[in-house]
């Protein structure tokens, strides 16, 4: 595929396994290219000027500063990019702030695949539709701005997940159901990479055999813990 066709995401995330977690999940599933991955809003500034991006994905608690504020610059909004804005925070005011400066879209962390999935879909379905479409109707304007949350039931991507592999994760679960167990105790256990392991462990979110706990620390920077969802 040539990848000059491609849309381009930067990624803005201060937790390089995270960050690197969203850009296979992007690469995989989406006709986009990560140009690049920032941990600070500065490097975020220079990926910016340098690449260009059509897509951000910007996490909004960064070492030196708060993603929103980024939204807000004039400067950025000369790029002509959109933004997805990705928060552990859940406050209103910081939404509000977030959607009046313009952001595309909005999400929570932690952040739902599926969720992120919509997000991407409306966001490739927008960009499309502006590229070969030069007339529009009211109706058909409101429509195009006023996307719902696309709803379409898809399968979990099974891109890089290994039968194996997957039921020595899910034995882990089943054997351990009362309790919730972090990434690193699953990579102890299983014996494979810290980014493998979440690979197949946001796959089980996805495919709904585990859940997500949040254990909250330092502000910004929430534990996430995994449990076997009950039997309903």
């Amino acid at each position: 595929m040539n990848h000059n066709s491609l849309f381009t995401v930067l990624i803005v995330e201060d937790e390089p396994e995270l960050a690197a977690l969203h850009r296979d999940f992007i690469e995989q599933n989406f006709q986009l290219r990560v140009v690049g991955i920032a941990g600070t809003i500065e490097q975020a500034r220079t990926l910016l000027n340098l690449h260009q991006p059509h897509l951000v994905l910007l996490d909004n608690y960064l070492p030196d500063g708060q993603g929103v504020e980024l939204i807000a610059s004039p400067w950025l909004k000369s790029l002509d990019c959109s933004v997805i804005f990705i928060t552990a925070a859940s406050d209103m005011q910081t939404c509000s702030q977030a959607m009046r400066n313009g952001a595309f879209d909005y999400i929570i962390k932690p952040v739902s695949f599926h969720r992120l999935r919509s997000s991407l879909e409306r966001f490739m379905h927008l960009v499309k539709t502006l590229r070969h479409v030069k007339v529009v109707d009211q109706s058909a304007l409101d429509r195009l701005y006023n996307l719902p949350t696309i709803n379409t039931p898809s399968s979990p991507s099974t891109k890089g997940i290994e039968p194996t592999t997957l039921g020595k994760v899910q034995r882990i679960f089943t054997d351990g159901a009362d309790i919730s167990w972090s990434v690193e105790q699953v990579v102890e256990k299983v014996g494979i990479s810290k980014t493998t392991c979440r690979r197949y462990l946001e796959y089980c979110v996805e495919m709904g055999f585990i859940s997500i706990e949040m254990q909250y620390g330092n502000i910004g920077h929430p534990r996430r813990l995994y449990r076997k969802k009950a039997a309903v």
